[in-house]
């Protein structure tokens, strides 16, 4: 018969995982990397699932495919879809470079929306706790769209801030998704992909912190430029830290 059903361009899909998660029906599965359509008949094709790539690889087509056939509540079919369901959710979702691979940690304070692997950090007795709330960081290695953005409270911060201020975990990074980068390194202009996160997320904040040094000027001028393009009211700060640790004061 031919309906709606949905098709993968697999050049777009980056095998992040949240259309696993998405599809309730569980006719999707992660294969060699890849976000692949494997039972045509679980596929409703009301497409649940697109809103929860970053990609846009999963779109919506009219063609000959198997009947949808959803197995009654409670049915032997029924538990078994709700079982490899649930399995793929367990497993991690990510097949590629494991430094793109997203996942969030649990912290004192829990994200909102989980992302396709959630780890349960140790606790080092020795050291102080890491406040990191999700992987991974680095702006070009990060998705523009992804579960953990979801009412998050954003900070922007320079590659060296960690280093020169010793308590930095605390004071900055608990309770927020954490981006870094550099724009002296990463000769790049940051302020495209942050408009992206800034618009297509629910983001409650964004705090910008950079280094006194001329050259992290890159990094909040594309901050407070993604603001401006987000079209969006949001409330943030600059912080300004020393080389040696301190922060400015305005």
């Amino acid at each position: 018969m031919k309906r709606s059903i949905i098709v993968v361009d697999e050049e777009k899909c980056n095998g992040c995982g949240n259309c696993i998660i998405g599809c309730h029906e569980g006719a999707l599965a992660l294969i060699n990397g890849k976000a692949r359509l494997i039972k045509e008949s679980y596929c409703d094709g009301l497409g649940a699932c697109l809103p929860t790539c970053p990609t846009g690889a999963i779109t919506i087509e009219e063609r000959e495919a198997d009947e949808f056939t959803a197995p009654a509540p409670g049915s032997p079919a029924d538990l078994e879809m709700k079982a490899e369901v649930a399995a793929k959710a367990a497993q991690p979702a990510f097949r590629g470079c494991p430094g793109n691979a997203q996942r969030t940690f649990e912290r004192t304070e829990a994200v909102a929306t989980p992302a396709p692997s959630v780890a349960k950090a140790p606790v080092d007795p020795y050291a102080a706790n890491s406040e990191l709330k999700q992987w991974p960081v680095q702006i070009k290695l990060l998705p523009v769209k992804a579960p953990f953005y979801q009412g998050a409270r954003l900070l922007i911060a320079a590659d060296c801030a960690a280093y020169s201020r010793a308590n930095f975990h605390e004071e900055f990074i608990k309770g927020k998704v954490t981006i870094i980068g550099c724009p002296k390194l990463d000769a790049v202009d940051y302020s495209d992909k942050l408009t992206e996160i800034l618009r297509q997320n629910d983001i409650r904040s964004v705090t910008i912190v950079r280094m006194e040094v001329p050259c992290c000027g890159g990094l909040d001028f594309a901050a407070k430029k993604a603001l401006q393009q987000s079209g969006k009211m949001i409330p943030w700060q600059v912080v300004t830290i020393t080389t040696d640790g301190r922060i400015l004061e305005d």
